[in-house]
């Protein structure tokens, strides 16, 4: 997040499972014109990051990060979206994994064999572009299935546009027409043991389904749950939005869901960006 101190890969060289690799999501990315990080990469440049890991098309791939449920499902996103299916989160990330007493290990990361992984095209349906946002937020859900459902991951506060954006300068607000499901709203809160340190999973099915109805309504749930109607999740810069995307799938695998890469950050960026504020 903009102005954390954190340095992820100190942290990562500090402590992590033994024989994991390092992903920078901002390395492994495409330029933007606005200045944006961890905009998805082509596929050359992801390519040639997996080559890096040893990683080839037979590959299982877990992702995990230091919160539990953060920025990994992001990271799945995107091994999904150009179709390396072997690939998997890891619940609960670190702190699970130390929770329940597993090894971790620490120090410079030792240079490892190269692979080959062939150049992959990326599923076209995954990433929404600026144009299709404005195209679609004219368009209100319950003038027929065309119009996609846009769930907004920020906190609830950034989406009614009372509380101030992360980001020096954004306005706060909503995509007109959009749902807020801030991406909390899809984890639970796990306490480890003899510690006031905690870490974040998601819900049961039944408990996703749930947290849906509630965000969307009966109707457009179960639109979504039977492949009816599309998807596109958001947040402030790309991230969260991958929480969303895999609560959805793991409800239902043959759902339609998109992620607006841009999010927030370049939408409200942009002058001429309608933003609707309140609860509406």
């Amino acid at each position: 997040m903009p102005n954390s101190p954190r340095n992820a890969r100190q942290e990562f060289l500090a402590k992590r499972i033994p024989g994991a690799h390092y992903l920078d999501l901002d390395e492994v990315a495409s330029p933007s014109e606005l200045g944006l990080k961890h905009m998805m990469p082509s596929g050359e440049v992801f390519a040639r990051a997996l080559e890096n890991f040893g990683i080839n098309t037979s590959s299982h791939v877990v992702l995990y990060d230091s919160q539990g449920v953060f920025s990994a499902p992001r990271a799945l996103f995107m091994f999904r979206s150009f179709g390396h299916a072997k690939s998997s989160i890891l619940n609960g990330g670190l702190p699970r994994w130390e929770s329940d007493g597993l090894p971790t290990e620490s120090g410079p990361l030792e240079a490892g064999p190269k692979s080959t992984y062939s150049v992959p095209t990326e599923d076209k349906n995954a990433i929404r572009s600026y144009e299709q946002m404005v195209d679609n937020s004219k368009a209100n859900v319950s003038d027929g299935p065309t119009a996609e459902l846009v769930l907004d991951a920020r906190p609830r506060g950034r989406y009614v546009g009372s509380d101030p954006e992360p980001r020096p300068g954004l306005s706060s607000g909503h995509i007109p027409h959009s749902f807020s499901v801030p991406f909390n709203t899809f984890l639970q809160t796990n306490a480890v043991p003899n510690s006031d340190k905690t870490y974040t999973t998601f819900l049961s099915s039944d408990e996703l389904y749930k947290k849906l109805v509630d965000a969307v309504g009966p109707q457009n749930a179960q639109q979504i749950l039977e492949g009816k109607r599309n998807v596109t999740t958001t947040c402030g810069s790309g991230m969260t939005a991958g929480v969303l995307w895999l609560g959805l799938k793991l409800l239902a695998e043959s759902s339609h869901v998109a992620l607006y890469d841009e999010s927030w950050t370049g939408y409200a960026s942009r002058a001429q960006s309608e933003i609707a504020k309140g609860e509406s």
